[in-house]
């Protein structure tokens, strides 16, 4: 890593914890049991078996929350988690999953993933051979079958037989978590059956795309066979983060930081090829993806609800499609949320999601979640799974107020009876900088653009630190990119869902040396929405990056998941441009020129709920 990285994920590191969740705090030693009004913590350790041949043990650490009522003989269903990337089992997500588990009658095991906190081996990406069978280890101690030691120093040994089970050996039990705690509950569930609901949040569905995208030439989901663009500040941040949790546990595991520290050796590979070359090798993408539920999404039969954020440019809300769809047509009982949070701004909305409330039922998110649970873990047929697709609204208004948000921002979500992503409405590229509704109108044209050599001249964010810390506005620089702007709205315009761009270019350097993948063109595709007085607004800073496979062919773009009220009186503008500061891209100049005519123009494919005028 370059000294300039080194300093920029340092820098990211230190303002990001607020933003994504990362929980990069001081381990705290070795305590004795906690006990609380209504429930105890209890901190163990645990021996697993990890690894392809089950020959490398790892000492995990844990907290077993458990209710004053439950008992051997009074046993109660589970719930199983663990941390984002960067935290622990003690950091405060945690603590509010269990708090809010427990206090539903739930047992609940809250561990450290493997290379955090005091958890002992690398990390290994979620990757289902090492963090999948440590998480299997985890179910084993909820089925009494695994014993466990207190971390009190006592020595004491114990084992777990106030779970409920289904079968000997099986414990009634869901998984619950976000981000790199997400991806986990893929991993248990592709290897353990006895899973019985679980709750992936903010996740991803293919690693290859979330740190290295291509917004074309998909060959399933989000995967494409051409490979993507570096996100150079995402890579780095994760990465400083990793190395910074295994620092924290040094004397825990001191042979985890040498060599690649606190990571597999692999990883410490891919995130230099990555930033060296800009875009995934054959090795890279073979390790991001081995450690991905595209990879084995046919091994999850599980009840699983996904919960993707609105505000996330690591994992956007097209892996949740691409996990939901896959789920849905293998017949896996399965449910989508859009919800308003996510890596880019981790505020939830008023009401929305508040573990440190009274209740887990004081938000609309708490109550889906315990519903979920309820019904698949509990047995209880009568709760509700909710609606098949929900999404968080942020033009609603609705009672904001501590007493009252947790009810009414329901009236923020919108509930669907299916998912479409369809598109309802196409805009046609017109001359040099047009959009229009009506092919017929239509004008010949053409615009051109080109990138800086090794200067990004378009910024969208600064990864990790939006909201606020970061508020600086998207910028494009002139002759770097090109721009088609419709009229003004007669109406208000909602888009629920992906844009689908066609476009057809001209781009002789990049047509002679494409041969390789570093010699493709790279390009980034948005939408702005333009305020009367030309304000721009790009929703959630989402883009969509692009390394075209062939400039001399139509090239297919999906742009960002989104969900977006559009005003009346706005306009839509499509923006194709050559570079952008968060991401890799070409390092020497590519002169690009966008070409459109009447008998083959460009077209801007919308998923709008209602029709579009102008």
């Amino acid at each position: 890593m370059s000294v300039r990285r080194k300093r920029l994920a340092a820098g990211l590191i230190c303002g990001a914890l607020a933003v994504t969740g990362l929980a990069l705090v001081a381990q705290p030693p070795a305590r004795a049991a906690d006990t609380t009004p209504g429930y105890s913590v209890t901190p163990i350790t645990v021996m697993v078996e990890t690894g392809p041949h089950n020959d490398q043990p790892c000492t995990v650490s844990a907290d077993i929350y458990k209710p004053d009522d439950v008992s051997d003989a009074q046993k109660a269903p589970a719930i199983l988690t663990t941390n984002g990337f960067g935290g622990s089992k003690d950091d405060s997500n945690e603590a509010a999953i269990g708090r809010g588990f427990v206090n539903q009658g739930y047992v609940v095991l809250a561990y450290s993933g493997l290379g955090f906190g005091t958890t002992t081996c690398r990390i290994s990406l979620d990757d289902p051979q090492y963090d999948g069978k440590a998480g299997r280890g985890m179910v084993d101690v909820l089925a009494g079958s695994r014993g466990y030691t207190l971390d009190d120093g006592s020595g004491t040994t114990g084992r777990v037989g106030y779970v409920a089970r289904e079968s000997a050996g099986d414990p009634r039990v869901g998984m619950i978590g976000g981000s790199y705690g997400g991806q986990i509950q893929y991993a248990v569930a592709s290897l353990d059956s006895r899973l019985d609901a679980i709750v992936p949040i903010i996740t991803w569905n293919d690693l290859s795309y979330s740190l290295a995208p291509n917004n074309t030439d998909l060959s399933s989901g989000v995967t494409s066979r051409t490979p993507g663009v570096a996100k150079k500040e995402w890579i780095d941040l994760f990465f400083g983060a990793g190395i910074a949790s295994g620092a924290q546990s040094v004397t825990i595991d001191p042979e985890t930081m040498a060599g690649c520290p606190n990571f597999v050796l692999e990883a410490c590979r891919a995130v230099a090829q990555l930033n060296t070359a800009g875009y995934p090798d054959d090795a890279t993408l073979a390790l991001a993806r081995h450690a991905s539920v595209s990879r084995y999404l046919q091994k999850v039969t599980v009840p699983t609800l996904v919960v993707q954020g609105q505000k996330d440019t690591l994992f956007n809300l097209q892996e949740a499609v691409a996990t939901y769809k896959s789920l849905q047509a293998q017949g896996t009982p399965t449910k989508m949320v859009w919800q308003s949070w996510g890596h880019s701004g981790s505020r939830p909305a008023p009401g929305e999601l508040d573990f440190g409330a009274a209740s887990i039922k004081d938000s609309y998110l708490g109550r889906r979640f315990l519903s979920w649970m309820d019904h698949y873990v509990r047995g209880n047929a009568s709760a509700s799974t909710g609606p098949e697709f929900a999404y968080f609204r942020n033009w609603v208004r609705y009672d904001t107020s501590p007493a009252n948000a947790g009810t009414a921002v329901a009236r923020a979500y919108r509930a669907e009876t299916t998912f479409s992503d369809r598109p309802t409405a196409t805009l046609y590229l017109s001359g040099s900088d047009s959009l229009t509704s009506s092919p017929g109108s239509v004008r010949p044209g053409s615009a051109s653009y080109a990138n800086a050599a090794g200067a990004p001249t378009s910024y969208s964010e600064t990864s990790g630190l939006e909201g606020g810390q970061v508020n600086h506005p998207p910028i494009d620089a002139p002759g770097t990119f090109a721009g088609f702007v419709s009229q003004p709205l007669k109406a208000k315009t909602y888009l629920v869902g992906s844009p689908k761009l066609r476009v057809r270019l001209s781009a002789p350097l990049a047509e002679r040396s494409q041969v390789t993948p570093g010699g493709k063109l790279v390009l980034f595709a948005k939408l702005y929405d333009v305020a009367p007085d030309g304000t721009r607004t790009l929703q959630n800073r989402l883009i969509s990056p692009v390394r075209v496979g062939d400039v001399t062919r139509p090239v297919q773009v999906t742009l960002p998941a989104q969900v977006q009220r559009f005003a009346k009186g706005h306009r839509l503008e499509l923006v194709v441009a050559a570079s952008d500061m968060a991401y890799a891209g070409n390092h020497v100049p590519q002169p690009v020129t966008i070409v459109t005519s009447r008998a083959d123009p460009g077209t801007l494919k919308l998923p709008l709920t209602a029709p579009l005028t102008f």
